[in-house]
């Protein structure tokens, strides 16, 4: 895909992954979309803030109205309540379902016929190392991103006749408020990671391994146990 020709829509830009995304697709010369739930909370130049709720079916409808031009997706808003399975609230494990599965799915409805009509372009989705290794202390989020990674399995598939590539992203600890309880040692620069997966983005990957972690845990799942 030629990268000079790109107008994106990256959702959850705000701060930390998605930040780094629009940045570095700003750097690239594309057009950008920021989208977030509080557009004001993008202070990101270059950019186009939209207002985005990945689990609001009319918000995605908006949004896909006014950034009618997109031809590449970055799916990237997310949750984590660090819930587990058995002793976290329901409400809890929901909204990561309906974030990291639900959400990720209505918007990929919403903007594969607007991709397709702008002549094809690609899809990234942000997973996790966490959708092939389920901690226990992560049983929510684990389970939604092993959800995750079917569904982009499945939509890549779905999508690809009509011009739509489809890459899944995996990725261990960042060093991101998100996870700011991992030890420092154990993250990864999220630019580095937005750069890694945009690259493979662009050349048509299915998957990009973005650190040692996650191309050591997937080495290791047809391991014997």
């Amino acid at each position: 895909m030629n990268t000079e020709n790109v107008t994106a829509l990256v959702t959850g830009a705000n701060r930390g992954l998605g930040r780094r995304f629009a940045a570095e697709l700003v750097a690239r010369g594309a057009k950008v979309y920021a989208a977030a739930r509080r557009p004001e909370t993008v202070d990101l130049p270059g950019v186009i803030p939209v207002e985005l709720d990945i689990t609001d079916p009319e918000s995605i409808r908006r949004a896909a109205e006014i950034a009618s031009d997109v031809n590449v997706l970055v799916n990237n808003a997310g949750v984590s309540t660090r819930s587990g399975l058995l002793d976290g609230s329901l409400e809890d494990i929901r909204l990561e379902m309906e974030t990291h599965y639900f959400g990720t799915l209505q918007v990929i409805r919403g903007f594969a016929p607007v991709i397709e009509g702008n002549g094809g372009g690609a899809i990234l989705n942000v997973l996790s190392v966490l959708s092939w290794l389920h901690p226990s202390t992560s049983g929510a989020y684990s389970a939604a991103k092993a959800a995750a990674w079917a569904l982009t399995d499945a939509v890549r598939e779905e999508l690809a006749p009509r011009g739509i590539d489809v890459t899944a992203l995996h990725v261990g600890y960042m060093d991101t408020d998100m996870v700011s309880y991992i030890p420092a040692d154990k993250k990864i620069d999220p630019a580095v990671v937005a750069t890694r997966a945009l690259d493979g983005l662009f050349a048509g990957e299915h998957e990009v391994l973005a650190d040692s972690l996650s191309r050591d845990v997937k080495a290791g799942l047809s391991a014997a146990r």
